[in-house]
């Protein structure tokens, strides 16, 4: 066994719990033995190239069978990385993010028989698998949570935070401001609460209790057995509790995080994990560790300041946005995951006030769409910028010329627009008015068929746009490990940013404005769009965008 793993256990636990950290340690060399026989992970840091597809299985093709059947569609777009929203079992209150069964996938989408065919098929064709893992809750229809709430007796009692009254944790802040009013519930059967960060029926996990995390160790394993490359620690930083504290990113979390990057690594080095740590980056990057906790982090502050660069035509949002002051270095190995939307709304918790109100002005078209009191806007990307595909294709740009990996909503890539059916029934069968079901309705199949068939159409436009950035991205990737460095011009409209790696050189430039601009360039190069020469300046269109390569 790998000392560190018992260094970090015995930082949380101490030595007053020999054998739960002996199942730990069974577990681990179990599995170590199991991956020897398999062929070995070739690259442990396929990440920093991943390009990743979220999507929702049974909106996007029904169930894993239609989904392996769609995998030539991802394969024409260029994807190589799929991020499977919520798939395990699951009472689908919360589409998904309420867990009753870590170890099964939900029969409707074909169960864990179908699912591991789709695994296969997907390596074939080199496309890593990442899906959602709730570490911070279980559905209150999950049998440790059924037993818990039945008796104060029951042996899985300590698996989630009972309280006589609500009057712990009082610092840990509400997140559903708005739908939920308190983080207690009361439960009648042993007539006392229990603590909830998110909906009363998502009752949080205690890892104060020792043999949670055992437990959950041995649902990371078990999914890594199976082929899954990846993990997205939904809710991360909520994962261990403290009196007289926010209950937020507390020391222990980090210890806890490091524990299980060590246990995955002593297994077989390479499977990823994801912080879905909505805070600011200062505070965010310390989910990275010394490249000893989670591999990738979210980057949630930057995707509004794409949309306000594009609202008020000035790059300073962005560039201010990924600054060292605000967007710390990070470890060599870890990177960033940046999207322009996805599953949840787009968020503007911390953003400044002046920003927030900014944002609802600008791109807060029915009311229907607000989300938190204000705090976050909920709306496919083609709905808020109120289907222009000019724009839609530019914010795309933006983010393709960010470092770290780039993530698209599924749908985006063909203009998808807010699903209000899909959030009104579903708010009428959960009793919320969740305005992030409007992002996750049923892929539009007729869309694409107009993105591959109709070169007329702006369907076809969109997915031609997005192919091709993500057809550069991968060419030159290692040029995306790193910042950029951002390249002066005297109109604020004007984003340009130069990236390097070897003797390649990338100057990509983007125009926030309504207007064509020229931009001057300092050296001659290659436009990869047009493979024409340029020399001294780029034309832009109104909201156009150019890569340039040359020698650095």
């Amino acid at each position: 066994m790998d000392s560190t793993v018992e260094t970090l256990w015995q930082r949380v636990y101490g030595t007053e719990h020999p054998g739960a950290f002996a199942q730990l340690t069974e577990q681990l060399d179990r599995t170590r033995q199991l991956l020897a026989q398999q062929p070995a992970n070739p690259d442990p840091d396929w990440y920093r190239n991943a390009i990743v597809y979220s999507l929702y299985v049974d909106a996007f093709a029904g169930d894993f069978d239609g989904l392996t059947q769609r995998l030539d569609y991802l394969a024409t777009l260029g994807v190589n990385t799929l991020w499977l929203l919520p798939i395990l079992d699951s009472p689908m209150r919360d589409q998904g993010f309420d867990i009753r069964d870590f170890k099964t996938i939900r029969e409707e989408l074909g169960g864990n028989t179908a699912f591991n065919a789709f695994i296969q098929e997907a390596h074939r064709r080199g496309i890593r698998i990442l899906f959602d893992m709730a570490v911070n809750h279980s559905s209150d229809q999950h049998p440790w949570f059924q037993s818990a709430s039945a008796s104060r007796d029951s042996p899985y009692r300590d698996y989630y935070i009972w309280n006589p009254d609500r009057d712990r944790y009082q610092g840990a802040r509400l997140i559903f401001k708005g739908m939920v009013n308190s983080n207690w519930s009361y439960n009648d059967a042993t007539d006392d609460y229990y603590f909830h960060r998110f909906y009363s029926f998502q009752p949080d996990l205690n890892y104060r209790n020792p043999h949670v995390l055992v437990a959950m160790m041995e649902n990371f394993l078990y999914w890594k057995i199976q082929g899954v490359d990846g993990l997205r620690m939904d809710a991360i930083p909520f994962i261990w509790k403290e009196e007289g504290t926010s209950c937020e990113d507390l020391p222990t979390t980090h210890t806890l995080l490091k524990l299980i990057r060590a246990a995955l690594d002593y297994c077989e080095p390479g499977t990823l994990l994801i912080a879905e740590a909505n805070m600011a980056p200062k505070d965010v990057v310390g989910y990275f560790g010394n490249d000893d906790e989670c591999q990738a982090a979210y980057h949630f502050p930057l995707m509004p300041q794409f949309y306000m660069a594009l609202a008020e035509s000035n790059r300073r949002y962005i560039e201010d946005a990924l600054s060292p002051s605000v967007t710390p270095a990070i470890p060599e190995k870890s990177c960033w995951m940046s999207f322009l939307r996805c599953h949840d709304e787009l968020t503007l918790e911390f953003v400044s006030p002046d920003v927030r109100e900014k944002m609802n002005r600008y791109y807060l078209h029915d009311p229907e769409c607000t989300f938190r009191e204000g705090e976050g806007l909920a709306g496919r990307l083609f709905y808020l910028v109120k289907e222009n595909p000019d724009k839609a294709l530019l914010l795309n740009a933006l983010l393709f010329a960010t470092e770290g990996s780039p993530i698209l909503y599924y749908g985006d890539e063909v203009g998808m627009t807010n699903d209000v059916a899909f959030y009104r029934e579903n708010s009428a069968r959960t009793g919320f008015k969740d305005a992030r079901f409007m992002n996750r309705g049923d892929m539009n199949w007729s869309k694409v068929d107009a993105a591959l068939n109709q070169p007329g159409s702006i369907e076809h436009r969109l997915f031609q746009g997005i192919q091709q950035l993500i057809e550069w991205r991968r060419r030159y990737s290692a040029c995306f490990y790193h910042s950029a460095h951002f390249l002066a011009d005297p109109n604020p409209a004007v984003y340009s940013l130069e990236r390097t790696s070897g003797a390649v050189r990338l100057v990509i430039l983007h125009n926030l404005s309504a207007s064509a601009v020229e931009v001057a360039i300092d050296r001659p190069m290659t436009d990869l769009g047009s493979k024409a020469p340029v020399t001294e300046s780029v034309r832009l269109p109104a909201f156009g965008y150019a890569w340039l390569e040359g020698q650095a």
